[in-house]
């Protein structure tokens, strides 16, 4: 047989290497980070490295989980630092291959965000097959949150290439041979081979073009929604075909579809040079995206008449047109109703003289004509067609059109309108004429049912003349729950060989209720029903609660009659619809929630009907929602105990509630303090077998979260990061700074609130995955404070995790920040438990490490008792990167500008001197004062020390 492509050996390598492995009990274990797993991911490296890293050809042949895979191994044996956020690391500083891994992982990821944005054509499916069913499912399953991260991450992935363009310098990437140098020297630093030009040279034009083309890609999906956005997309695409130019088609290692960038140029109006405005306005595609969004829609349908003639609009254009239009009109606005009419009879009758059928849209506009839509059309009609010039061919499809157009209506009086037309007469002969008419005159009268209003879920007639991909597209866009059921009925009226629920890939089920659903006998209930659950999951995640109370309504009304199993299940998501809706409408004001939408929680909580698909996200939302809204009563006593033995999420909220009531009271509240930090302490444990091999590699996959917790670690911080509660988040926030301090040097010890109320030791200390622990800390900490940005003792932690990472800028910003928020920004006192002792002592050190020596002088003041040998040691530092004697204001200690006066006068520095002296003389620092004047001068310059500080670091 023939070689398998070189891609496909990349998913072999991998998919062998991520194996996992069954032990002497029968116990599936993660794949051992052994020599054979270590070749067969730097074969699958060696693959790429001969592919030249081309993201277009290992996006083509990759799924994205394969592909996530191969780029962290690549980040891996870069030694990029596991757990580092790309966004902290300056590129300059780095190995030039290291520095590339980090923009292909990155560049990777926003265009793979890019491209989950386009729609995807359905594969029909073949006969069901559960093996390869469960395996699609679990690919998609985890396509998706490899998804979720990197939307989560694009911001910081775009600062990251916005980074790379400021570099300005060749970069390499690695090779087989750099590849094979790694394997044999695993100790030498990357990137460092061969005075650092080990590997495949990239040149700093081909880099910038390429980024530049993603970041302008990135910033044109968002630009839907912010229309500045739009200007960087415009920017950044203008300078890809400026580096284009200018590299040419020599280049080897910057692959652009010049087309499809062309395609964005239009989009973005930068096709002529950007001071050629009026080229600009003079496309039509320009005029119609200005009346669109200026509402200008006369302009628009006189735009789309014209262009009947010209036909330069695609027709998907002139559809996704009408489709926008549709939209605003279902959104309540009845002023676009007729706006719709007349750019769909444009497009239809364009669609006719181009031979194409007519579209449903139409048909479903057009279903009570009146005057006014026939006289528009017969002005399309007549606008559309030069008589003279026109083919016989032409001639014949509009005649067929109008001819078709009176034999569907029933008023002879608007038959008449059109028969006796101008543009009709010249277009049928006499005697085609006359029998029409006849045959219009003669027709019994009969009732369209279209136009009767749906009494029954079974008395909707089914049409055969309409096409089935339109009907199935209407299905796909409809959000009506009657008309999702008549298209349904019609479509089965038509074939009953398809399976409907599987027309999009956006209708998606729960695997526990897609098994309920997929039983059902009857082809249609069963569709519909899968259908309209899909569609009302989708409406919640989208947040259009509206539409998705709806949907699951009608669904709870059709199962209602078949299926007490599933009736209970619709009940559950209307209970987190509920939910939903209160905590993104009335909760976010802080108005609490009826007491019957509590009571329906709690009866969630407590239903014991057996054989019920659950979702864990639903018990989940229940009890965060009970966090939430401070029902630590009812968790703490009135939860039943079997359902805390066999919920952890119940368990987990009846400790933190029980843990947030007996607070502030360190003493009483510490034994259930043990019992949460036991539990948690369990979940952020790992076994011995997956510790970092002896090498320092860290293995690809790593299954480092323990299974003898009552969760994983990633469900403990997706629940945490559901709650809002302020007590509540500063409880298991102190915890898991707790937990970090436990193994940290005390110089990288982290302060939080209630700390002390936990454990102080770890019986079995390497059982801790304290990597996991720190990574847990910095999300928990950003997540607290996207709740609160005002809570100093958040912003404290925030400040002590970038201290404890040597990002002492960041660490300053914060400290400050911290002291503002709680001093009307330094107008008052910082309260002493804001800035203790160790909190000015580790602002003293990031201005000591910052070279900014007078600032260090002037907050060892600050100290309780002062702090003269490390001020007096900071003064004498000549290399001082702040403002130095300018500061000297600042300063109200008598000893420290004494001390000033002596050094500069043996520097002979007589400027400075008497800068010195000046502020020594000032009345307000006399010794002889009384105290209350001494605290007085000492406030006030404080006030202005720090209010400076801030205005530097904010």
């Amino acid at each position: 047989s023939a070689d398998p492509p070189p891609v496909q050996l990349i998913v072999q390598f991998l998919e062998q290497a991520s194996k996992p492995s069954v032990n002497e009990q029968n116990q599936v274990q993660p794949p051992p980070d052994n020599k054979r797993n270590r070749i067969l991911k730097l074969l699958a490296l060696k693959v790429a490295a001969h592919l030249k890293w081309d993201l277009d050809v290992l996006e083509k042949s990759l799924s994205v989980p394969v592909l996530n895979m191969l780029l962290n191994e690549l980040l891996c044996i870069s030694k990029v630092p596991p757990g580092t956020k790309h966004v902290d690391v300056d590129l300059s500083s780095l190995p030039p291959t290291t520095a590339m891994a980090i923009l292909l992982y990155n560049r990777w990821a926003i265009r793979t965000i890019v491209q989950s944005s386009f729609p995807v054509k359905q594969v029909k499916p073949g006969p069901p097959q559960l093996n390869v069913m469960n395996q699609m499912q679990q690919e998609k399953e985890l396509t998706e949150n490899i998804l979720k991260v990197l939307k989560e991450q694009a911001a910081d992935s775009i600062l990251v290439l916005e980074g790379a363009l400021k570099l300005n310098k060749d970069l390499y990437v690695h090779t087989i041979r750099t590849l094979d140098l790694l394997a044999m020297e695993p100790g030498m630093v990357n990137g460092e081979t061969e005075s650092s030009t080990a590997g495949l040279k990239i040149s700093a034009e081909e880099i910038q073009c390429q980024v530049c083309y993603d970041l302008g890609a990135i910033y044109f999906q968002q630009g839907s929604t912010n229309a500045a956005v739009h200007e960087n997309a415009k920017e950044k695409f203008f300078r890809t075909k400026e580096l284009i130019a200018k590299t040419g088609s020599s280049s080897l290692h910057c692959t652009i579809d010049e087309e499809r960038l062309a395609g964005y140029c239009q989009a973005c109006g930068v096709l002529t040079s950007s001071s050629d405005d009026s080229s600009q306005q003079a496309t039509p595609y320009s005029q119609i995206h200005s009346c669109m969004k200026s509402g200008n829609y006369q302009d628009l349908v006189k735009i789309f008449l014209e262009d009947n003639i010209a036909l330069s609009l695609p027709v998907q254009f002139r559809q996704s047109v009408l489709r926008e239009l549709f939209q605003k009109a279902q959104q309540g606005n009845d002023a676009l109703d007729e706006i719709c009419f007349k750019v769909c009879a444009c497009n239809t009758v364009c669609d006719v003289m181009q031979g194409r059928t007519i579209d449903i849209q139409f048909c479903q506009l057009f279903l009570k004509p009146s005057k006014e839509k026939i006289d528009f059309l017969l002005e399309v009609c007549s606008r559309s067609i030069n008589l003279e010039n026109a083919s016989e061919s032409l001639k014949r499809k509009m005649a067929a059109f109008l001819k078709n157009l009176c034999l569907g209506l029933e008023d002879l009086q608007l038959v008449f309108m059109i028969s006796s037309h101008e543009l009709f007469i010249k277009l049928l002969k006499d005697d085609e004429r006359k029998l029409l008419i006849d045959q219009m005159r003669k027709r019994s009268p009969r009732i369209n049912l279209c136009t009767k209003p749906v009494t029954s879920f079974y008395d909707i007639p089914a049409s055969a003349s309409v096409n089935i991909g339109q009907l199935e597209h209407q299905l796909i866009l409809s959000v009506d729950p009657w008309r999702i059921r008549q298209i349904l009925i019609e479509l089965h009226g038509m074939t009953s060989e398809r399976q409907f629920w599987t027309i999009s890939n956006k209708w998606e089920v729960p695997n526990v209720y897609g098994n309920v659903i997929l039983g059902i006998k009857d082809n249609l209930t069963r569709d519909l029903v899968y259908i309209l659950m899909a569609k009302g999951l989708h409406c919640s995640a989208i947040k259009d609660f509206i539409h998705a109370k709806q949907l699951f309504a009608a669904c709870l009304e059709l199962v209602t009659e078949f299926s007490p199993k599933l009736r209970q299940v619709m009940l559950n998501e209307m209970l987190l619809l509920d939910i939903y809706t209160h905590e993104a409408g009335a909760g976010v004001s802080g108005e609490r929630p009826p007491s019957d939408l509590i009571s329906r929680v709690r009866g969630y909580l407590e239903m014991r009907v057996p054989d019920i698909p659950l979702r864990q996200v639903i018990a989940e939302e229940c009890v965060a929602f009970l966090l939430n809204w401070r029902e630590n009563e009812y968790l703490t006593m009135q939860v039943p105990l079997p359902l805390v033995q066999t919920n952890p999420y119940v368990k987990l909220g009846q400790l933190l509630a029980a843990t947030c009531k007996e607070l502030p009271g360190p003493k009483e509240s510490r034994r259930t303090a043990k019992d949460l930090w036991e539990v948690v302490v369990q979940i952020c444990s790992v076994s011995n077998q997956h510790k970092r091999g002896n090498d320092g590699r860290v293995s690809l996959i790593k299954h480092r979260e323990s299974t003898l917790g009552i969760m994983y670690r990633s469900e403990l911080l997706s629940f945490i990061k559901k709650l809002r509660e302020p007590l509540v988040l500063t409880t298991i926030l102190s915890l898991f700074v707790k937990l970090h301090n436990v193994r940290e040097d005390i110089v990288n010890d982290i302060a939080a609130e209630h700390i002390s109320i936990w454990p102080s030791s770890i019986p079995n200390l390497q059982s801790v995955d304290f990597e996991a622990v720190a990574v847990t800390v910095k999300e928990l900490v950003s997540y607290a404070l996207t709740i609160n940005s005002n809570n100093h003792f958040w912003l404290i932690i925030q400040a002590d995790i970038y201290f404890a990472t040597n990002q002492y800028s960041a660490a300053l910003h914060y400290y400050l920040q911290a002291g503002a928020v709680c001093s009307d920004f330094f107008n008052k006192t910082v309260p002493p438990d804001v800035y203790t002792d160790q909190v000015i002592k580790r602002m003293i050190k990031c201005c000591s490490l910052l070279n900014c020596h007078t600032q260090v002088a002037i907050l060892c003041q600050f100290l309780r008792e002062v702090d003269y040998k490390t001020a007096f040691k900071a003064l004498q530092e000549q290399n001082s990167h702040d403002a130095m004697d300018s500061y000297y204001d600042y300063i109200w200690d008598v000893t420290i500008l004494e001390y000033l006066t002596y050094l500069h006068h043996k520097r002979g520095e007589t400027d400075k001197r008497q800068i010195a002296i000046k502020a020594i003389g000032q009345t307000e620092l006399n010794a002889s004062n009384p105290e209350e004047v001494l605290q007085l001068a000492a406030q006030r310059r404080k006030k202005k020390f720090l209010q400076a500080m801030a205005k530097l670091y904010f």
